[in-house]
């Protein structure tokens, strides 16, 4: 009866498999490296604009070597016109969240996820519109602070990267349409916020929706947005004067625009009585302005059944 078993194959045929079983995975590796490149390619889709206010020029600086991480701008001085203080902006819309890292690395720092899995940082903030361990929702424009020289800096800058969903860096990032490859140090003008007024902060548009008025408009002249949240059918929006520190808070519709309907605007410095303005309005309710400086103020508004109430925040 014959012997039952394994088959027994030639010697120079199992040499023959064992070389394609190996080949096969060694085969594939190329085209999973070209699918990671695609995944990381389709991470960057959004589009990003200049940190900065609309019309400012400044030099976008992707030097090398010894810059960590490689291919991480640092936005720097163009001309007369100094960068330390200036108003620092998302690039593109997203979850902003605040960190601080004192007197080391990036210091007081801002990361954005945006709705591709990517994400942004800006680091050496001298201010930040909320305080270390919040969150909040931006659009393209949202303020987020002010550029200053904390943690590892030598000199006032802003330390801005993109990374991919993955974490990887984008070592030749575009913001305003322009790549700043390794090495390249070009000027680049700021179209952020360009539409309808500039200091909105709301997302993909002016801030207004349609609306015929802004956020600065109907505050004043010298105020501007350092904070905003979405309302169904509008925006409710946070401004502050740097020269004679008040705050002034309005509430803007974006829907039944010019037909009245419930729109409320308030804001309550810490420690005083709250200042509302609501009724039914075409296009706005504010603006509601109190002097508050060195206060934390809560602020917020409402359109219909739509509102907003932040906590006691922005203690400057």
């Amino acid at each position: 009866m014959p012997t039952t078993g394994a088959p027994t194959w030639p010697k120079t045929f199992r040499s023959t498999i064992a070389a394609l079983l190996l080949a096969v995975p060694a085969a594939m590796l190329p085209q999973h490296a070209a699918m990671a490149r695609q995944q990381d390619a389709a991470t960057l889709a959004v589009t990003h604009q200049s940190p900065f206010n609309c019309g400012k020029t400044f030099y976008a600086n992707n030097w090398t070597p010894k810059h960590s991480p490689s291919g991480s701008i640092d936005w720097q001085n163009y001309g007369g016109d100094a960068i330390n203080g200036e108003t620092v902006r998302a690039t593109a819309a997203g979850t902003a969240t605040f960190r601080n890292a004192g007197s080391k690395s990036y210091g007081q720092w801002v990361e954005i996820r945006h709705s591709d899995g990517s994400r942004t940082r800006y680091a050496h903030l001298s201010t930040m519109v909320r305080a270390a361990g919040s969150s909040m929702s931006v659009g393209q424009g949202t303020v987020i602070g002010t550029v200053g020289s904390t943690g590892g800096s030598s000199a006032p800058h802003l330390h801005y990267e993109q990374r991919t969903s993955s974490g990887a860096m984008d070592t030749s990032p575009t913001v305003n349409g322009v790549t700043v490859s390794l090495g390249q140090k070009k000027a680049i003008k700021s179209t952020n916020s360009c539409g309808g007024g500039g200091d909105t902060g709301a997302t993909g548009d002016s801030g207004s929706g349609g609306n015929r008025y802004t956020p600065a408009g109907v505050c004043g002249s010298g105020y501007a947005v350092i904070d905003s949240a979405a309302l169904t059918g509008g925006r409710t929006y946070l401004l502050y004067n740097k020269g004679n520190g008040s705050n002034c808070v309005v509430t803007l519709k974006t829907t039944k625009l010019g037909s009245a309907s419930p729109v409320s605007a308030f804001l309550e410095p810490k420690g005083a009585s709250r200042a509302t303005d609501s009724g039914n309005f075409s296009y706005y309710a504010g603006p509601v302005k109190r002097s508050a400086p060195g206060k934390c103020v809560k602020w917020g508004g409402s359109i219909g059944s739509s509102s907003y109430t932040s906590s006691f925040e922005h203690c400057g």
